[in-house]
């Protein structure tokens, strides 16, 4: 259940068990030709909602406010400092805490969130903790399976896919045109320098990638292979919450 949509009675009574939260993180910034501005917020809402239904425990309101600053060439991008996304995660998890949930559980959806978690993670020892929805070995081998090396590392073709699920798939003749025609491929060690969402100042990061995409083929989304990530991901989440579930409570 969403936690705004309910009473504060309603939390006080269930916090009577002890037991965790989920919170997604996510950005919002541009995806390519066909790539929604909101999709990796989307990927992890959609995520974590489905987590938090089937595990019975709350979802806290996402934040998807983070920092993009290598996309601000792209209008619709919103960025924020890493600073001011640490501070945030920071009273947000020290907000729940006090109210006496036991942990924090964050579904990520946002490479470039992953270091300033890390260092809030410090925080809140044994409190805080975060996979982002890509992290698993079964949502992997989907992903190697079904796009290969066209996966790339922004506007993917299996984020897409899980954004098809259930908002607009952009049907524009002209962008779907720019999408169709394949980007360049990365190699390796691009990949590895880049990871986390290291590319540099937005001007370098537009002229290197003016459509938007890193090296993802955006058009092989399809929904349907979107919901197989989606459900494997699911799992995964659960188990993390058993494990945590059974260290923590």
């Amino acid at each position: 259940m969403r936690l705004e949509q309910t009473s504060w009675m309603e939390v006080r009574e269930k916090l009577k068990k002890p037991q965790g939260i989920i919170m997604a993180t996510g950005s919002t910034e541009q995806h390519g030709p066909i790539g929604l501005i909101g999709t990796d917020t989307i990927c992890s809402e959609t995520i974590a909602s489905d987590v938090a239904a089937m595990a019975n425990m709350y979802l806290a309101p996402s934040i998807g406010f983070t920092p993009a600053e290598f996309n601000m060439k792209f209008p619709g991008t919103i960025s924020v400092s890493e600073q001011t996304f640490k501070s945030l995660l920071r009273d947000v998890t020290s907000s729940l805490l006090k109210h006496g949930f036991e942990y924090v559980l964050i579904v990520n959806g946002h490479g470039a969130n992953i270091d300033p978690i890390k260092d809030v993670m410090i925080d809140f020892k044994n409190k805080l903790f975060f996979k982002s929805w890509w992290d698993f070995p079964t949502v992997n081998n989907i992903r190697n399976k079904e796009f290969g090396d066209w996966e790339g590392m922004h506007a993917t073709p299996s984020e897409i896919s899980i954004t098809q699920i259930n908002q607009r798939v952009i049907d524009n003749i002209e962008f779907k045109k720019i999408a169709q025609n394949p980007p360049k491929k990365l190699t390796k060690d691009f990949i590895i320098a880049h990871s986390g969402d290291k590319h540099g100042t937005a001007e370098e990061h537009y002229r290197a990638f003016p459509d938007g995409r890193v090296g993802s083929h955006s058009s092989m989304a399809n929904p349907k292979i979107g919901k197989k990530i989606v459900n494997a991901s699911v799992e995964g989440f659960l188990e993390e919450i058993e494990r945590l579930n059974s260290t923590l409570l």
